[in-house]
């Protein structure tokens, strides 16, 4: 199965082009005005305008207003939007827009727990695990217990939460899920990606896919 890999947090033409160039699946674009990778709707504009086919734009929101969120689709073109706060089912739905929900794993230690949560958004394509706790603003460059991770689930699983080129052929093997979705793991500060480090990842990444073949 394809390893798929996702960069969140690019605030950059430049970035965008360079984590593209490493072989991408998707980049992240945050609009959410608290954290350092927050990007406004004109360079969310110009960065997805910069983007070469194939390559899907994530738009990551965090308990924004349904307004905001309207005036985001009606000038970037998101192919798919994530919400990582507490959103209702009825909101996420509401937006006649493929999206995946964010689970913090943080108090979420079995699968029941997991899927208690999960069949309460049947319309999501998706799931992101992160190691924050449910609702709160993930971020935090920090791991979970991967065995945690719920493997062959009905609906894809992309994992969160302090991967970085060092830790991600571990992540792969432990938790051989949908994605892997990366950020500060990659970064030189918040908001500016490190390109060498990009290069090691999805290296690494390439490293593993032949390994399973």
């Amino acid at each position: 199965m394809k390893i798929r890999v996702k960069i969140c947090g690019i605030t950059s033409i430049n970035d965008a082009l360079n984590v593209c160039d490493s072989g991408v699946d998707a980049i992240g674009l945050v609009f959410y005005a608290k954290s350092p990778r927050n990007v406004s709707i004109p360079q969310a504009s110009k960065i997805c305008a910069s983007l070469p086919p194939f390559v899907s734009s994530v738009g990551l929101f965090l308990n924004a207003s349904t307004e905001f969120v309207d005036s985001v689709l009606a000038s970037v073109p998101i192919d798919l939007l994530q919400f990582h706060g507490s959103e209702s089912p009825e909101y996420c739905a509401s937006f006649n827009h493929p999206y995946i929900k964010v689970i913090g794993m943080k108090d979420v230690d079995t699968f029941e727990k997991f899927d208690a949560i999960a069949k309460q958004y049947p319309d999501a394509q998706g799931f992101l695990v992160d190691s924050h706790a449910t609702g709160k603003a993930g971020g935090t460059g920090q791991t979970f217990e991967w065995s945690n991770t719920p493997l062959d689930y009905e609906k894809p699983i992309i994992l969160a939460g302090g991967l970085n080129p060092d830790n991600i052929a571990s992540a792969i093997r432990q938790a051989p899920v949908y994605g892997y979705d990366l950020s500060s793991g990659v970064e030189q500060n918040p908001g500016i990606k490190d390109k060498q480090k990009i290069i090691q990842l999805m290296n690494e990444v390439q490293r593993v896919q032949c390994e399973q073949q």
